[in-house]
């Protein structure tokens, strides 16, 4: 898969520009607050129709302009997609997301037709934050890849909410309390679809992400990931079950729910201990960059073709060798990389280079 075209429209700093890139490596170099993040953001939006740097769409929309536009066309053993996501400042639809000239009717529709792995400063929070930041590294891998398991995720969320909202109302009237049993139910059916895919996808990653670690540090280093999940066990749907009823008495003094695949976590080690309590910044940084490469390598033996990569400030804060290694590793794929120097990039195999200034791209070419 590679990316044909990319246009956006009051966009972060953007009025308009429309991007051509190479089937190779495209750099967008320049000063930092130009505007290169900003491309890398518009291309992870259409891979998942979220910003990977805030939650909140409106950010993303020009200032003084009521709306942005993002489109990508790319270019699959399938024939050709396009993907448009637009959002407002006002208005009942914030958000609307458009596969071709249709209306998509949900956000889980847009996954696959624009598939990507982007690696950006803010990811290092998957090694060093809590739980939470490595359920979404999973979670946003595996939606891209299965729509059904993006449907589960959504359906999760949705029963835990409602269960919580049941037991404050039995904190009112305890005679609610054997209306959990239906959500529980819900919670473990859903739960077990998560648990399972989560599992099988951290073992296949780790394999992978090991693989990579060990080019990175030239031997020096072993990298491990581990499930960590209250559903371990032959059947998580019922392991599930039989946590929940355990926990019931505790959860309705507490009025939320301890059980479920919310609470999962994955424990990255590099030489047999925790990288985030143990691991120095640059071995943190290059656990990160291995699970990227990791995340590269599951997408495109899941999908049987390449994602696009993007590599956001990346080379400068790694040393030449392992910027060796990883620039010999993404000869194969169609990847974006932003960058303030193009010394940062020597011995990468030529491609097209887009001057950023001030949200404009001045020149371009190979």
């Amino acid at each position: 898969m590679f990316v044909r075209s990319l246009e956006v429209r009051g966009f972060r700093n953007y009025e308009q520009v429309r991007l051509t890139p190479c089937e190779g490596v495209n750099v967008f170099v320049g000063p930092n607050a130009q505007g290169k993040t900003n491309l890398l953001e518009a291309l992870h939006l259409c891979c998942t129709g979220r910003s990977h740097r805030t939650p909140r769409d409106e950010e993303l929309i020009r200032w003084g302009e009521a709306a942005a536009r993002v489109t990508a066309q790319t270019v699959q053993r399938d024939g050709t997609h396009e993907v448009t996501l637009l959002l407002a400042r006002a208005g009942k639809k914030k958000k609307t997301v458009r596969i071709g000239a249709r209306q998509a009717e949900r956000i889980g529709e847009l996954f696959g037709h624009v598939c990507g792995v982007l690696f950006s400063p803010e990811d290092l929070q998957i090694i060093k934050g809590g739980p939470a930041e490595r359920r979404r590294f999973i979670d946003m891998q595996l939606s891209q890849l299965r729509p059904a398991y993006f449907y589960a995720l959504q359906r999760a969320a949705r029963t835990l909410n409602q269960r919580n909202a049941l037991l404050r109302e039995i904190a009112k009237k305890p005679s609610l309390a054997s209306s959990l049993e239906l959500w529980d139910e819900q919670l473990a059916e859903c739960g077990a679809i998560i648990c399972e895919n989560r599992r099988e996808a951290v073992q296949r990653l780790s394999e992978y992400a090991a693989g990579a670690h060990a080019s990175l540090t030239g031997g020096q280093e072993t990298l491990a990931l581990r499930y960590i999940s209250q559903a371990d066990g032959e059947s998580p749907r019922d392991r599930l079950m039989e946590r929940l009823f355990a926990a019931r008495t505790e959860d309705i003094r507490r009025m939320s729910t301890s059980v479920g695949v919310h609470r999962d976590d994955i424990l990255v080690t590099v030489n047999g201990r925790e990288a985030r309590t143990f691991g120095s910044q640059g071995q943190q940084r290059s656990a990160v960059l291995s699970l990227k490469l990791a995340q590269l390598e599951l997408a495109w033996r899941e999908r049987g073709e390449a994602p696009i990569l993007m590599l956001d400030d990346v080379m400068s804060e790694l040393d030449p060798g392992r910027r060796r290694q990883l620039l010999e590793r993404i000869d194969r794929v169609q990847t974006f990389v932003t960058c303030t120097d193009m010394s940062d990039l020597a011995g990468a195999r030529q491609g097209a280079v887009f001057h950023v200034e001030n949200g404009r791209l001045l020149t371009g070419g190979a």
